[in-house]
């Protein structure tokens, strides 16, 4: 419900703004409201959110460990290296075969187990210096 009331009045504000001309506006008090009536719901919003979903969670780090190892996207790491062609040759042996990235660049002997481990590493892949 409080998605749809923001979006509601995010149209509002788009409407309102576009009526008026150069820095005249009588739409100012509109656009001012429902701009702030969504900052309030959406804060409000945010503390039930914490208070009855997010507190309590915890991470499945096995979960988490195995399905970044096993994610395709990895794949990508290793087109600078060895070429796209040969990436996503990988990349379909792996999906169609059930392996991870890693088997299926050893049986293709595109790379070498110490080049995927030097070049496929996902920390790199992530954060602003990616």
């Amino acid at each position: 419900m409080v998605a749809i009331q923001v979006m509601g009045n995010d149209t509002a504000v788009g409407i309102a703004a576009s009526q008026g001309n150069f820095e005249l506006n009588v739409y100012m008090p509109v656009l001012i409201y429902n701009f702030l009536q969504s900052c309030r719901l959406l804060a409000d919003v945010m503390i039930s959110f914490e208070k009855n979903c997010v507190a309590g969670i915890t991470p499945n780090n096995e979960k988490i460990e195995h399905n970044l190892n096993n994610s395709l996207m990895l794949v990508t790491a290793l087109s600078p290296h060895i070429g796209y062609d040969k990436a996503a040759e990988i990349a379909k042996t792996a999906h169609k075969n059930g392996t991870s990235l890693k088997e299926a660049a050893l049986a293709l002997q595109y790379v070498t187990e110490e080049e995927f481990s030097m070049w496929v590493q996902p920390k790199n892949m992530v954060g602003p210096h990616a």
